[in-house]
This record gives C-alpha cells, structure tokens and sequence, in this order.
C-alpha cells in the first residue's frame, strides 16, 4: 500500500465515524494526512507514493476512531502558523486566530505579554514575529508552564520568552507595548454541547462562565494599567463578540476576525477606561 492510499484510506473511515475536527485541521482527510504522516515520523510534504506498512500506524488511527482522541494528543505535536509545538493534555491544542494577525498589527513591540499561554504558542509566535521583543508569558496553571518551558528550550527562545504563574496580572508588575490573549472564553451552556474530543481538553483553559467572558472581563477592565501609552490589546473571544460588545457598548474595540478584537491605548496614556455594565441578573 502507498502513503497516498493509506491517507484516503483513513480519511475514508474517519469519515464514517463521524470525528469531530477543529484542533488543527477541518476535514478528515487533513485529520488522516496528519495522523499518518507524523506518525510515521514523516515530513508533511512526503512523497504520496511511497510504500509503507500500515501496521505502524493503524493502533494511532484506532484510538482516534474509538476513543476520540485528538490526533494532537496522540502524537504530542501541534502545529500554528507552520511551526511545530510539543502539546499533551496539560494544555489545549494550539489554534488560536491571533497567531495569524500578529505581523500585521502596525506596531514595533518591545515589551510582550501573552496572557493565559497553555503551551506558549503565542509567545513564542510573537518571539519569531518581533526579534527584538522581550515576552512575558504567564498561565495560572503550573502544569500548563510545564509544558511551555518545553517548547521554549524546543525554539531556543529561553533568554526573550519569561515565563510566570499568575492569575491573570495579580503577579504582573510590568507594563506592555503589546498584550495578547487567548483566555477562557466557552460558556457553560456551550462547555456542556462540547464534543467528545474537546473534553480531552483542561477545562480550566476553556470555562470562562455563564457567558463565557468572566476572563475577558477581567483583562479588559484590568488592561489601561498594563498597556504602555500606544499599546495594543489583542484578545479572543470566539463566539462572544456580541456579548462582548453589550457589555462594554462605548469600549472602541476594533474587530480584526470575528473571534479576535484589538484595543489601542491612548497615545498619552492607558486604554480608555470603560467599565463594563454590571452583569445583568439571573
């Protein structure tokens, strides 16, 4: 059998299971290519035709099929913007939008904060992105900085790439040209439909309350503190930009993608401080 074959293969029963897909790929042929390829030790781009021995490959794709298990966790590899990251399931698989908009922001950061980084996905895309950038990456969860001191030593990026345990800011002293998030932001009614293979995922990176914006809330109010006069906000909101924008109706956010919004701060000073309304009662 050829790599070509197996991959349609495998698509083939993916397909029939009914996967569910969106941590890295979208369709279950990408899902069997990537599965195959990698765990085979292969490079993405090989050469379909080649002949390889199923049996090395076929206990990964029933694990996929029976368990549901992400083909990221399977193989402990992740890939964001085309760079390779160590992933297990102290942190979720990295896809965030923000990863794609970063050489675009019109700014020349010196100081980064990646707020809520999981596996330092971001910060370590940001490392790349701005070469003269010192980051700061911070996670409440000391598991989950585990994990991305691995990909920091994988990248060589230990003397710019900090990281730190906090809450949010509570042990953030510095302030920032450039903050960027991908923080809790799953509702509970929305934690509750999740996907078999999303629940492989820690739910503390993924709960972020009855409306999903209990974080946001907290880093948008928390951000004219910790933004250097001319900084920038970046944040993910996946499917809460409406929530969001009842909440904070005079707050000029700009949407760069419908998940993901930006806030400058003044030139003179920090970003505007609107408050949110109170929340409304239950």
């Amino acid at each position: 059998m050829t790599l070509g074959e197996l991959i349609e293969r495998t698509a083939r029963r993916f397909a029939a299971a009914k996967l569910h897909y969106g941590h890295g790929t979208d369709n279950p042929r990408d899902e069997a290519a990537f599965l195959i390829l990698r765990g085979l030790g292969l490079p993405l781009g090989a050469d379909l035709n080649r002949p390889i021995q199923e049996k090395k490959v076929e206990p990964l794709i029933r694990r996929r099929i029976v368990r549901r298990i992400p083909a990221a966790y399977l193989l402990n590899e992740a890939w964001l913007d085309g760079v390779p990251f160590y992933v297990d399931r102290r942190v979720i698989i990295p896809r965030s939008h923000i990863a794609f908009l970063l050489r675009d922001l019109g700014i020349a950061p010196r100081r980064i904060l990646d707020l809520c980084t999981g596996s330092g996905c971001l910060a370590i895309l940001a490392a790349r992105a701005f070469p003269q950038a010192a980051v700061d990456a911070s996670d409440i969860s000391k598991s989950a900085l585990a994990v991305a001191a691995r990909n920091v030593r994988r990248h060589k990026l230990g003397r710019r790439v900090r990281l730190v345990q906090s809450d949010l800011f509570s042990r953030l002293r510095e302030t920032y040209d450039l903050i960027l998030s991908n923080p809790p932001y799953v509702s509970t009614p929305s934690m509750r439909r999740l996907p078999r293979e999303y629940r492989y995922e820690p739910g503390l990176a993924l709960a972020g309350g009855s409306a999903g914006l209990d974080y946001v809330r907290r880093i948008v109010d928390a951000s004219p503190e910790k933004l250097n006069p001319g900084g920038l906000l970046v944040c993910e909101v996946g499917e809460n930009r409406k929530a969001l924008e009842r909440a904070y109706p005079r707050l000029p956010m700009r949407w760069l993608q419908p998940e993901v919004f930006m806030l400058a701060a003044a030139r003179t000073g920090g970003a505007s401080r609107t408050r949110s309304r109170p929340p409304a009662a239950s």
